[in-house]
């Protein structure tokens, strides 16, 4: 019997886990389970095959399962270039590798033949590999290293002005290792974006196309946030991608590099303008073939011509160099087009060609028209019960435009010619228009994932461990199913909740593929007929009426799967939205939806983007001052954070309630068991440099009992690189009345912004109200820190010091950012007078030409100045530090102290002791 050694690592500090076995199969008896061994390793480990580099032995099968000591770690796993098992497309002698520690985890490949595998990472802490042989041809098997997933600089950002550039980590430099970031580009309402690609050196694929494409580094562009609305492209090498453009409002760059090759990386110019809509649009613009719009990239065939001078890419109308002509003059022959984001396809015009060679002419007679939204599951298009039959050309010089009858929903468009003259050849231009063309037809968030899974509700599912994502326009692969598989008509519903009142114009219904990979006809689900309900508050529903009958209307809905269908009606203001299926496919009931519409007059759009890994100063145009905010004409620049797992509502209306009434529109969030444990960020503009300092004057409302809907209302302040510091803080129940809040917000010499944070620890009932949001340069700071109707403000400190650690700053650094953490393991430049640095201190730095440091648990003080120096502190009088003297305070610093640095100028050095262990105060 063939023996793999088996082995347990335990986990030591920062060492890996590692739980190999390995067995010898039989069809005669059962495995056998061979042998354990221990032992411990730091860092890193190798796996081979038995016997690697020489031939694994038949009959085995193998696992390990790796597993990083923090949860919130990753695994990598690199294998060696040697790597050789038997081919036959992975069916006897494979390596699989799975996202888990089971066999059901989620599959992130299967690998055999010669070419090893890219980098693997782990989306958890945890990696099982199996490998497999059967009883014949055996190879050299693999070795691969596993470690601990360590990322490079975080470079994720949001970009929410008009322009910009976007431009790889260190660009023109070569790009870090280990880079895992999201640009994300938000389009405000009644604008168009473009992205143009200026430079691209990404590293590039030995065996370029298939499966194999863009393995190591490359750029993913979404049509929405990354992983959830649909992928236009992944790229790599030296080729630069076509323009891109959005249909979702949002569209984001997804980057990745491993630990190899590193190259120079790309440079890109967003661009947004204001679009014009009318009443009186027509859906009938040239889509791109003959500009050039689309590029050569996006047009392929099932074949071309042999000799390369009839290929895809020549099939643009009026093209004078020949056409495209596929390699066999046949019916199963077509023509395609990508054309990146689903549009709405109203024309197709058609055009033969003579040949540059020997003078022959050829067209195409009649086609046949295939669409398709993912590129995998096609509609051939009918007009009655019959597929269509178009009638193209009588020559091969005439353009003949071809109108759809009923205009159809696509991203791929397919032509198959079927009958024609001399052989096949064709020139064409595909017209129609964007979805958002219309007026009032802004997608709200479904496809492109700006509104979360948390808003998206039904009757029931039919997978109770489902997410409701899977209910979202094109993006998802499934969709939404009733738990019954044949409910009642009228009986089951499908809701979306848009965050806040919108108008509403129309909604995008999709049908579902019931089993992945499956295309039989008994698992293609979808809904034919639904009424549409709709809502402001969630409970008071009105159904959408029928003009004709005054009941409510009967929509027609899908008649395939894949392909979606739009139905508009006149507007309602509603912010929840409900489709009732009424008539269904034999597979039973399954949705996709998207709703279309737009602002209320005079709102602005609020945005919610929840992709957790998006950075960056957003900045909003405003139509009032974004400082002195009541929420009545707008939002004033205010936006939701990225990393929120809810959104804030804008409520409208009089209030009653609470000390001194207001009247008019507030922001809120209301406890339910959907918000427990669930975050609420607004975030503000931009506040520069040249403001401050301010006081934050904000009204509130903090109410719930305690046992069913304790809540808590935070103030951070943000820097330009991402860090927070608590500026004010409350939680547990204060009633239903408004009260006031106040902190400073301390002048800084870059641009910050407020963060404003409501959060249920658990809910039933309660809320939390946010108004009149007023950064005042003229209420002077000691009446801003007063004790109003806030209890127990926390202090607000620039730097904190949670436990050991210190703090150099300078003027120049708070100008330039540029402090550098220190290294053990160099030689670090400091005066004379310094003293060393103690092991396991913490680094920090200052923002602010005010140094406000919050000492948490510090025992111990000790400080160094080269220049005369004034502080002072929450419990002493202002003291006085001499050029060059060590302060060593006379007294124990304690939890939350506030010390004080007025009118820094050079360098001071904070070293503080800690009483206990902490890893950070905030």
């Amino acid at each position: 019997m063939s023996r793999c050694v088996q082995t347990f690592y335990r986990i030591i500090a920062s060492h890996l886990l590692l739980f190999q076995y390995c067995r010898y199969t039989s069809l005669k008896k059962k495995p056998d389970l061979i042998h354990v061994l221990t032992d411990a390793f730091v860092g890193a480990g190798y796996i081979t095959t038995p016997g690697y580099p020489l031939e694994y032995p038949p009959h085995q099968n193998c696992r390990w399962v790796v597993t990083a000591p923090e949860p919130s770690q990753r695994v990598v796993l690199n294998f060696n270039p040697h790597f050789e098992l038997e081919k036959l497309d992975c069916r006897y002698d494979y390596v699989e590798i799975r996202d888990g520690n089971s066999e059901k985890a989620d599959l992130l490949g299967k690998h055999c033949s010669n070419i090893a595998p890219p980098a693997i990472i782990s989306s958890g802490p945890v990696l099982l590999i199996r490998f497999v042989s059967d009883y014949a041809h055996q190879g050299a098997g693999f070795s691969l290293r596993y470690e601990i997933f360590k990322t490079g600089s975080d470079c994720s950002r949001n970009f929410t002005s008009q322009n910009g550039i976007i431009e790889s980590p260190g660009f023109p430099d070569k790009y870090p290792h280990n880079l895992e970031c999201s640009f994300i580009i938000i389009v405000p309402p009644a604008m168009d974006l473009t992205l143009t690609f200026l430079t691209f050196d990404l590293e590039n694929d030995p065996l370029p196309g298939g499966e194999g494409d863009c393995k190591y580094d490359w750029l993913e562009v979404w049509d929405g946030l990354p992983q959830v609305g649909p992928l236009i492209g992944r790229y790599c090498g030296t080729k630069i991608p076509p323009e891109m453009t959005s249909s979702t409002g949002i569209l984001s760059l997804s980057f990745h590099t491993d630990m190899a090759v590193a190259k120079d990386g790309f440079s890109a110019r967003y661009n947004m303008t204001h679009k014009e809509v009318s009443d009186t649009f027509h859906c009938s613009n040239a889509l791109g073939l003959e500009s050039g719009k689309i590029s050569d990239d996006q047009i392929t065939a099932s074949s071309s011509f042999y000799d390369n001078t009839w290929l895809p890419r020549q099939a643009r109308l009026n093209n004078n160099n020949n056409a495209w002509t596929p390699n066999e003059d046949s019916s199963k022959e077509f023509i395609q087009v990508d054309l990146h984001v689903l549009k709405v396809l109203t024309g197709i015009a058609t055009q033969g060609a003579v040949s540059k060679e020997t003078q022959k002419s050829y067209y195409v007679i009649t086609f046949k028209l295939e669409v398709s939204t993912n590129g995998e599951d096609w509609m051939v298009y009918r007009y009655g019960k019959n597929h269509k039959v178009f009638h193209a050309n009588t020559d091969s010089t005439e353009v003949v435009l071809n109108r759809i009858p009923l205009p159809v929903l696509a991203r791929f468009v397919r032509v198959r010619p079927q009958t024609w003259k001399t052989g096949i050849a064709l020139r064409l231009e595909l017209y129609g228009c964007q979805i958002t063309d219309a007026p009032c037809s802004e997608m709200q968030g479904m496809l492109s994932g700006l509104l979360p899974d948390s808003q998206i509700t039904a009757s029931s599912m039919r997978d109770v461990h489902g997410s409701m994502g899977t209910a979202r326009l094109v993006a998802s692969r499934s969709g939404w199913f009733p738990s019954p598989t044949q409910p009642l008509a009228g009986e089951e519903w499908l809701q979306v909740d848009l965050g806040v009142p919108k108008t509403v114009r129309g909604v995008i219904t999709q049908g579902v593929r019931t089993v992945e990979g499956s295309t039989s006809a008994e698992n293609r689900a979808f809904v034919r007929k639904y009424r549409v309900s709709y809502s402001l508050t969630g409970k008071d529903w009105t159904f959408i009426l029928d003009r004709k009958t005054s009941h409510p209307k009967i929509f027609e809905g899908n008649t395939h799967y894949d392909t979606p269908e739009i139905r508009r009606f006149e507007e309602i203001t509603a912010q929840f939205i409900r489709i009732y299926p009424e008539r269904w496919s034999p597979a039973g009931i399954g949705m996709r939806l998207e709703v279309l519409g737009c602002e209320l007059p005079g709102k602005e759009m609020f945005f919610t983007p929840i992709s957790p890994r998006t950075h960056g100063i957003a900045t909003m145009p405003c139509t009032t001052p974004w400082s002195l905010c009541d929420f009545e004409s707008s939002l004033c620049g205010w936006i939701p954070d990225s990393v929120s797992e809810l959104s804030w509502s804008l409520h409208s209306g009089s209030l009653s309630s609470g000390l001194t009434p207001n009247v008019g529109n507030f922001l809120h969030i209301e406890a339910s068991p959907r918000t427990e444990r669930q975050r609420a960020r607004l975030v503000s503009p931009a506040v520069g440099p040249e403001r401050g300092p301010l006081c934050l004057l904000f009204n509130y409302q903090l109410q719930g009992p305690e046992n069913q809907g304790l809540g808590s209302l935070r103030i951070l302040l943000r820097d330009n690189d991402r860090e927070e510091t608590l500026l004010w803080a409350l939680g547990g129940d204060q009633g239903p009345v408004w009260k006031e809040g106040r902190t400073i917000l301390p002048q800084s010499p870059k641009e910050y912004q407020v963060v404003i944070e409501g959060y249920f620890e658990h809910g039933n009932r309660g809320h939390i109200w946010i108004d009149n949001i007023h950064m005042s340069s003229s209420t002077e700071l000691e009446q801003c820190t007063r004790k109003s109707s806030t209890p127990n403000p926390k202090p607000h400190c620039s730097v904190c010091l949670g436990g050991a650690g210190w703090l150099k700053y300078s003027k120049a650094q708070s100008e330039n950012q540029t402090v550098r953490e220190p290294d053990s393991q160099r030689t670090r430049q400091t005066h004379a007078k310094s003293p060393p640095l103690l092991r396991g201190t913490r680094f920090c730095r200052a923002l602010f030409t005010t140094v406000l440091v919050c000492l948490d648990h510090v025992s111990l003080l000790v400080m160094w100045t080269p220049r005369n120096l004034k502080l002072s502190t929450c419990s002493t009088a202002a003291l006085s530090m001499r050029m060059g003297a060590w302060l060593f305070p006379p007294f124990p610093v304690v939890h939350n102290h506030l010390l004080c640095l007025d009118q820094v100028e050079g360098e001071v050095v904070v070293l503080a002791h800690p009483t206990r262990s902490l890893t950070s105060s905030l």
